[in-house]
């Protein structure tokens, strides 16, 4: 897909020049891009770009509040496609096919780093220049995020209180309901290796889907076993990585966040009247898939 070939035709600029085909059976012949449509462009049909491009209506007259806008909704579109992903590799696991999950785990491992890249426009913002529309936001917050909570979800850290602020959207509450009382992708992952055999505890098995996932001594020797004897364990030492490198840009993505946060608003109250930086602090310091690096350890 090109956005900047020269659609600049080399045949005069008359009706019925612009698409004249060329032989019919011999590719390139004809190098004129078609100009003329009755009504959208395939490429406006297909993207929706006119849709996205006009989404944005800042509420200040600050001009960088565009910015801080625009980065929001790209955010919003990668939480929507590392779902898609989780959500693939969740269901190629419960079918045992485990490289279609390693391969959907790895195209979110990009995503996650593109994800992370968006802090970028955002990461030096001062507190005068945040200050600046802080107020259009009002009470709104990033933890407000439904799709963002549905990542959370699948990553197995569960909260039905989380459901509270989306009761007035019931369309967003059945969706991330849903999610909350649907296995997470850990607990896919540890379903299937107890399928090949290993001694993951029924307690871990059988544990009410819509509570938080709990770290697990005798899932971090599952691990530990597994990354002891690589030979035999080839294609699960390989999905453990994947998860690890899932793990550590989420890792990467909460500090980025934090890092952000402090440097344009300090230590005061967030918006949304959450905690701020005292509650990204505590994120930050959370493990995803905890066991896959205590087990490091033990090997």
């Amino acid at each position: 897909m090109s956005h900047d070939a020269d659609a600049t035709p080399d045949t005069p600029d008359t009706p019925g020049t612009l698409d004249t085909p060329g032989t019919p059976g011999t590719p390139g012949t004809d190098t004129t891009p078609h100009l003329d449509f009755e009504g959208t462009t395939p490429y406006e049909d297909y993207v929706q770009a006119d849709v996205l491009t006009h989404l944005q209506h800042p509420l200040s007259d600050d001009p960088g509040e565009m910015v801080f806008l625009v980065t929001t909704q790209v955010m919003e579109l990668w939480f929507t496609v590392i779902v898609h992903e989780w959500e693939t590799a969740g269901r190629a696991l419960r079918e045992d096919r485990i490289p279609v999950a390693v391969d959907a785990l790895k195209r979110s491992v990009r995503e996650l780093e593109a994800l992370n890249a968006s802090w970028k426009p955002l990461g030096q913002l001062t507190p005068a220049q945040f200050n600046s529309y802080r107020a259009a936001l009002g009470e709104g917050s990033g933890f407000q995020s439904a799709m963002y909570r549905r990542m959370e979800f699948l990553l197995g850290d569960k909260s039905a209180s989380m459901l509270v602020p989306h009761r007035g959207a019931p369309r967003v509450h059945a969706e991330l309901e849903k999610a909350l009382q649907q296995p997470s992708l850990y607990d896919e992952v540890l379903a299937l290796l107890a399928r090949r055999g290993l001694p993951v505890p029924a307690e871990v098995l059988e544990r009410e889907p819509g509570r938080k996932y709990e770290p697990s001594e005798a899932v971090e020797q599952v691990w530990a076993a597994i990354y002891g004897d690589p030979d035999a364990h080839a294609e699960l030492v390989r999905l453990g990585e994947a998860l690890t490198d899932v793990a550590e840009l989420v890792w990467r993505w909460r500090n980025d966040h934090l890092v952000a946060t402090r440097r344009a608003m300090g230590a005061k109250t967030g918006t949304g009247g959450s905690a701020g930086v005292a509650w990204l602090e505590k994120r930050a310091r959370g493990q995803v898939f905890p066991e896959l690096w205590t087990a490091r350890s033990h090997v």
